[in-house]
């Protein structure tokens, strides 16, 4: 078993898929219909991303959520603010933390992860 795709809620299906397309360098793996959209990895292999209509607010502090892993976190974080992320009010920060906390075009909230951080 393994897992194959984590599914978040957005309240504007096609908004979310085209972050989230233009973050992660991912495709569509079928095309997008009103409410529902899996992105996949444009090259190799990788846990695709479900994207679900969803009226349910986001969670301030979720329980599930994307770490994602980079060596060049101050130019990922800007990318991705670029795209449209903004930065999340984090007031769970650990001294001198690897991560920062972001919420997409959607409000869900993920974490850019500086893997040089030891």
């Amino acid at each position: 078993m393994h897992i194959g795709s984590v599914v978040m809620g957005a309240s504007d299906v096609r908004r979310a898929a085209g972050f989230w397309k233009a973050a992660l360098g991912y495709v569509e793996r079928e095309p997008l219909t009103g409410d529902w959209v899996v992105l996949v990895p444009a090259e190799g292999p990788g846990p695709g991303v479900s994207l679900g209509r969803s009226d349910v607010p986001v969670q301030e502090v979720p329980r599930i959520h994307l770490d994602l892993y980079t060596e060049e976190q101050d130019a990922e974080v800007a990318r991705l603010l670029a795209l449209g992320a903004v930065r999340a009010d984090w007031k769970l920060y650990p001294p001198d933390p690897d991560f920062v906390v972001l919420a997409d075009t959607e409000g869900n909230r993920f974490c850019v992860i500086d893997t040089t951080h030891g």
